[in-house]
């Protein structure tokens, strides 16, 4: 299977699977953050690979990644991607969501800056997933015991917002954030 089809596969079931680590269970009202999961921070009426089935059905499943067709699919996935709807329901509410590390920031002080995706090895590969599956996190304080690819929970006050890094566009972020890891 191409690099291509892989990521097109990884990342359309993640925007309709929406999450390979499962949301935390509700949690009480008032001052606890709400579970969420993944695919919440998705459109219900957005689907992200409805844009290139014409590319499908001409093959580009089969392409090489050095095709140069592949290459122009992937800059048309990503200038789609990058804009992705986002879902303003829970903007300003503190939330919890489980989520992959990919690291942006880190000093011998520990993990500064991340993002937070929903599945494993996403943003490593081209393209990144769309920008409503990635959040931007800037630790107030550096933490250590953490680096790319953890599984983490995160907890912080969402917001729509997005921010562009050399790994990808996010969509939302999560203001006075903590991280811990993650355990069933």
């Amino acid at each position: 299977m191409t690099m291509l089809r892989r990521t097109c596969l990884r990342f359309a079931a993640a925007g309709l699977a929406a999450c390979a680590l499962p949301a935390a269970p509700l949690l009480a009202k008032g001052d606890k953050p709400i579970a969420l999961s993944w695919d919440e921070l998705v459109p219900k009426d957005w689907d992200p690979s409805a844009e290139f089935t014409d590319l499908f059905e001409q093959g580009a499943d089969t392409w090489e990644d050095s095709d140069p067709r592949a290459q122009k699919l992937y800059e048309r996935m990503r200038k789609v991607w990058d804009a992705a709807p986002t879902v303003d329901r829970f903007n300003g509410k503190t939330v919890r969501l489980p989520g992959y590390v990919v690291a942006l920031e880190e000093g011998k002080d520990g993990l500064s800056e991340l993002l937070l995706v929903p599945n494993f090895g996403a943003c490593i590969h081209t393209p990144p997933p769309p920008a409503n599956q990635i959040i931007h996190i800037k630790l107030a304080q550096p933490v250590k015991g953490f680096s790319s690819l953890d599984a983490v929970w995160a907890t912080g006050t969402l917001k729509v917002t997005r921010n562009q890094s050399d790994m990808g566009v996010s969509g939302y972020s999560l203001q006075a954030a903590k991280l811990a890891p993650y355990k069933d």
